[in-house]
């Protein structure tokens, strides 16, 4: 890395975890525009034999953008002024919000600042899955377009109760909560719902904190920052002013919501115990991390240490990060927490953490070795040297290959659209990331040509698993900074087995958000959680896969309910290579094509 230049903060771009990705901004363009192919490269007209030539076996990729659809563009506003908020949106929701058992897709839109005057109104955008791998704008009809505000980041759950997916979007400002009217259109009731938050919001997460069957939210919001009295950072010449580092600004403490069982909310952060204002938090993920039968928090926080808040089981919380082990780097340092997720990477049955953080240092690899412990094994993981250049935001853990255990996929982009004036070696736009897990422990990036999918550079932002065209393999959706959402397909998996799970819950948590499901098969337990927000700002395929590798038949399923009366049930006779949706206390419920009605067994707890 170059040194900066006479006038340049100290520092500035070794430890800055907050900056501008602008790019040509000449006029405005509506939210749904078509999406270039400059940023994507090439998509509908590439040949499938050049889009996948080269790339590692078993974790091929192609871009479906536009032939499933999406022309969803994100809009940053910069204007040159370096705007904080211009470097860190957005974030996308993968949910079902018509009942019709497709996934269906929700991009945040950001868009306005001081200075920038867009040709038309800037808005986030919903796409229904209209099956068959194709998509149809449906913002309109739905009444989700967004006020007129700067959006950041979305999480989607039935907060109500009333048997479909409610939409709670961050915003710079009041956050909103859309109703689901359970018809295919929605309904603000932020005012009503108590859940408006005047800070800025980034992620936020659905999570029964408290086992009394309802959603509670945790919102994580960033920093203090007024638009009127924006500082001048960088070099004291054109071209070289950059975004200021978020040490220059005041934490903005986060906000834990407690569900009264009717979808309103009510202010329980002091209540709760969450009462450390210092964190700038940006991903934040929900996760039984001791296995105790609770929801934990886990908040990624930028330049500050990260937050772990450990459920005492009543739904108040302490924090214990440092004291566990994964506040800091493995020296000891806070760094630019971005994204986050939790998952079993190693098979042993407890729940890892990983976190995307800036270029020149690492992404962090937090091992859990029990008895509420953890251990960092960013580099002998190998998921540490390779990361250094990289600047990480949407990230997740999935079994890509179906061989068993769970790689990692991560969303590269800087946050300084002018990097190169400042640096030798790091870039604006970025490849991503995707490591194999070797299965010892140990994870390989895998390298893809220039010009693939895996091989372009973008600005990537949120990022998310999701299983688009319902063939069993997971596919990845990203958003870009300034630019248009990426849709890859998975088009390589090799001829393994897996499984795909639904949960259907008892009233009001339907979608058994934190129950546990343990898949036997082959000789290897894996375990997934239900889950809502996740990565960077951003919800993922809720249908829980599990990649079976050579089994020939799985020997039981065994899910774990959420909740003070939750239980364990065991499904056996379930099929390989299928869909299928486990309902509680009942043994199984078939969903019409896609899956299988299973026998059911108790078993204690």
């Amino acid at each position: 890395m170059r040194g900066a230049r006479p006038g340049a903060l100290p520092r500035l771009v070794l430890l800055v975890a907050a900056g501008v990705i602008l790019t040509a901004c000449t006029e405005g363009r509506r939210g749904t525009a078509p999406a270039p192919s400059s940023a994507a490269g090439p998509s509908g007209a590439e040949r499938a034999g050049e889009e996948l030539s080269g790339q590692p076996e078993g974790a091929r990729f192609e871009d479906a953008t536009a032939g499933a659809g999406l022309s969803f563009r994100h809009v940053n506003g910069a204007t040159g002024q370096k705007y904080i908020p211009e470097t860190l949106g957005s974030g996308v929701c993968v949910f079902d919000y018509d009942g019709d058992s497709r996934q269906d897709i929700y991009f945040v839109q950001s868009g306005r600042l001081p200075g920038y005057a867009p040709q038309g109104p800037l808005r986030s955008a919903l796409y229904r899955n209209a099956g068959g791998g194709r998509f149809e704008e449906a913002t309109d009809t739905a009444g989700v377009g967004g006020p007129d505000r700067y959006g950041f980041g979305c999480v989607a759950g039935d907060v109500d109760g009333d048997g479909d997916r409610d939409l709670y979007v961050t915003y710079y400002g009041s956050n909103v909560l859309y109703r689901n009217n359970g018809d295919g259109t929605f309904t603000d009731v932020t005012e009503r719902a108590g859940a408006g938050d005047g800070h800025w919001g980034a992620g936020a997460s659905l999570a029964d904190a408290d086992g009394d069957g309802d959603l509670d939210l945790y919102v994580a919001n960033y920093v203090v920052f007024d638009e009127n009295n924006n500082l001048y950072c960088g070099e004291n010449r054109p071209g070289w002013r950059t975004v200021c580092h978020p040490r220059n600004f005041d934490p903005d403490p986060d906000v834990f919501y407690r569900n009264r069982g009717d979808g309103t909310f009510e202010d329980a952060t002091a209540d709760a115990g969450i009462v450390d204002r210092t964190g700038k938090g940006l991903g934040v993920v929900w996760g039984d991390y001791d296995g105790d039968g609770d929801q934990d928090i886990y908040v990624a926080n930028d330049d500050t240490p990260n937050f772990l808040w450990r459920n005492r089981g009543n739904g108040t919380f302490e924090e214990v990060a440092g004291l566990v082990g994964v506040a800091l780097s493995e020296d000891g340092i806070p760094q630019a927490g971005m994204g986050t997720d939790m998952a079993d990477y190693d098979n042993d049955g407890r729940l890892d953490i990983f976190v995307t953080n800036l270029a020149e240092e690492t992404n962090e690899l937090y091992h859990n070795d029990g008895n509420g412990l953890y251990s960092d094994r960013t580099f002998v993981s190998g998921l540490g040297a390779p990361s250094l250049l990289d600047l990480g935001f949407g990230t997740f853990f999935f079994d890509v290959d179906h061989d068993g255990d769970q790689d990692v996929f991560v969303g590269n982009g800087h946050i300084i659209d002018n990097i190169g004036l400042y640096s030798d070696t790091i870039t604006f736009e970025q490849k991503p990331a995707l490591y194999r897990n070797l299965g010892d422990g140990r994870f390989d990036r895998l390298a893809y040509p220039e010009g693939s999918p895996l091989g372009r550079r973008y600005v990537a932002r949120g990022a998310v698993p999701f299983d688009f065209d319902d063939d069993g393999d997971l596919d990845i959706l990203l958003t870009q900074n300034n630019g248009p959402a990426v849709l890859l397909r998975h088009a390589g998996a090799p001829a393994r087995h897996w499984l795909a799970v639904t949960l259907a819950g008892a009233p009001p948590n339907r979608d058994a958000i934190g129950a546990l499901v343990t898949v036997e098969a082959g000789g290897v337990r894996q375990v997934r959680y239900a889950r809502t927000g996740s990565s960077y700002l951003s919800q993922g395929d809720r249908r829980l896969h599990f990649g079976l590798g050579e089994a020939a038949a799985i020997d039981a399923v065994i899910v774990r309910w959420p909740g003070r009366r939750g239980f364990a049930e065991t499904f056996v006779s379930v099929p390989i290579d299928s869909f299928v949706t486990l309902e509680q206390g009942s043994g199984g419920r078939p969903v019409q094509g896609r899956s299988s009605t299973v026998k059911r067994t108790e078993v204690p707890r």
